[in-house]
């Protein structure tokens, strides 16, 4: 949740020194956690080692976001006051990217402050940008919904953004995503009901007009959805499988609390998503705090330039205790697939380890 204050023969090896045998060691351990996090490990001669970035991308960014187009990266975050887009071809570069403010907010209305969670999506040739905002004169969860621009232009950064107003959720709600299916477009997001924050569906009229029933797919009923002092779900994002299955993570607990972690529903390749009996949700996490790496979530998803490898990118602390401050910044790595065809998020990768770009771009 965001809130205002919001992963040789044997005998050989027996005669080496003791300094060499420790290094083998260390490398098959360091190849080990390569491979366990998606990393790609470049075999050796003379070709140049790949271009590598740390995490995280930046020292705060709250709620990040990406979305590659021909290797082009335009990433955003929670900025609380406007919205603004970051724009490179060199991931690892991302602190020095073009930066541009593209909307902020009236001074007053329905839309007037706490601008939360931007996501920018490419829809029927135009730019939307989809974000959560609170009505002036109110701080409660109730005068809070899910809006969105549009941008005709060919490029996000330039050109006029019109404000297409407040998607028509039938609740109060934050955090909403768009995805194609199917032959179909569908709308999720994190509406409060009651107490709690759960996660529904809704298919989609146009980028900006829900129709027809909203589905509430899943409701906080595990432990760990529920630590920190409140019950929530939010953050969904879909996610394609390599075999058709359709995947929705989520963030579960308080932002501000260190089990603030990503779970999983899964729907069967050719279901109706709109019904609820058709997901379900993994017993645990599948990803959480390891490694350093504090309060992992609020994700999204994108593919490497040439399509080769998945991403996911999320926001961290990078100490305990820290809560829900813009000391959350923004974090990414590669990840993989089971052989059934699940994604597999591993553990956070460590600070300030040296990871290979994604492939096909700088």
């Amino acid at each position: 949740m965001k809130v205002a204050c919001k992963k040789g023969a044997a005998g050989s090896i027996r005669r080496l020194d003791k300094p060499y045998g420790g290094r083998i060691r260390r490398s098959a351990a360091l190849l080990a956690a390569a491979l366990f996090a998606g990393m790609v490990v470049p075999a050796g001669g003379k070709d140049a080692p790949p271009a590598t970035f740390t995490n995280p991308l930046l020292t705060s960014g709250p709620d990040p976001w990406i979305t590659q187009v021909g290797g082009v990266y335009y990433y955003t975050h929670t900025l609380g006051d406007r919205l603004m887009l970051w724009r490179t071809d060199n991931i690892a570069d991302l602190a020095k990217a073009e930066k541009r403010v593209v909307w902020t907010p009236p001074a007053k209305g329905p839309n007037a402050h706490s601008i939360w969670a931007p996501e920018l999506h490419r829809l029927d040739g135009k730019w939307y940008l989809y974000y959560s905002a609170t009505a002036s004169g109110f701080k409660d969860d109730q005068h809070r919904a899910v809006f969105v621009i549009e941008n005709a232009g060919a490029d996000p950064m330039r050109g006029e953004w019109v404000d297409r107003g407040r998607v028509n959720t039938a609740r109060a709600g934050i955090d909403g995503t768009v995805f194609d299916h199917g032959g179909k477009r569908y709308f999720a997001y994190s509406p409060y009901i009651g107490s709690d924050s759960g996660l529904a569906i809704a298919e989609m009229a146009n980028p900006w007009t829900l129709t027809g029933p909203e589905s509430v797919i899943a409701m906080p009923d595990k432990a760990w959805e529920k630590q920190g002092g409140r019950q929530i779900l939010e953050g969904p994002e879909f996610l394609l499988g390599p075999k058709g299955d359709l995947f929705l993570t989520y963030s579960a607990s308080a932002c501000w609390s260190d089990d603030y972690a990503l779970g999983l529903l899964h729907a069967p390749a050719g279901s109706n998503i709109l019904d609820p009996k058709v997901w379900t949700k993994t017993a645990q996490p599948v990803f959480k705090s390891a490694n350093g790496v504090y309060a992992t979530g609020h994700n999204g998803f994108f593919t490497s330039p040439d399509g080769k490898e998945s991403w996911i990118i999320y926001h961290a602390n990078p100490g305990p205790g820290m809560k829900c401050t813009p000391a959350r910044a923004p974090h990414i790595q590669r990840f993989g697939w089971s052989e059934a065809g699940w994604p597999q998020f591993g553990e956070p990768v460590a600070s300030g380890t040296p990871l290979p770009v994604p492939s096909g771009g700088r």
